[in-house]
This record gives structure tokens, sequence and C-alpha cells, in this order.
């Protein structure tokens, strides 16, 4: 379910639009970034499926991202409740270097 979507990005070298949605199920939430076609799908309430969702990092924060071998699809209202406490983008991870010894 689409909880909320931001504004498009201006116009961009390629004419690409991009939006970042939060999005959510009964699991948790996460930023999704919208990209052309799908930012006209991406409406307030709406409910979406996601088929072969990809995550991107970015400074540090997970994105759910559909790339060209995806597919993002308005279906029939959800009947679940989201659960907002469990937003994963919230969540900084750092990439660290491990030495063997």
């Amino acid at each position: 379910m689409v909880l909320q979507k931001g504004r498009p990005d201006g116009p961009q070298a390629r004419q690409m639009r991009i939006a970042e949605c939060l999005v959510g199920d009964e699991t948790g939430m996460i930023i999704f970034t919208a990209r052309n076609d799908q930012v006209d799908l991406m409406k307030e309430g709406a409910t979406i499926i996601l088929r072969n969702a990809k995550i991107d990092m970015f400074k540090g924060s997970m994105r759910l991202a559909v790339d060209r071998w995806g597919r993002v699809e308005v279906t029939e209202p959800a009947s679940f409740t989201v659960k907002e406490e469990n937003n994963l983008s919230l969540i900084e991870y750092e990439l660290v270097n491990v030495v063997e010894e």
C-alpha cells in the first residue's frame, strides 16, 4: 500500500522521472524509488504489487526498486494494516572492511 508519495524530481538529462514513495505491508514499511511510468501508478492509498523488486542502498539506507525485469501493478484495495513502527529505510547501514589476521 502506498502511504506517501514525494514530488517527482525536476527534468533530468535523460528525461527520467523519479519519485520516492513510502510503501508498506503488515510486516513494515520502506521507501520505494519509482521511475518513469511507475511514478504515475503511485497514488496515496493505492494498493500495488511489486514483482521482482530489489533493494538498492542509497546513502547508507535501503530503498526498494523495480527494474526492467520487474513489474509494478495496481490491484484491489488491501485488507491489512501497515506496520508503521517498522520503517526499514530509517535503519542506517555502514560498509565495513574486515581485515583477516
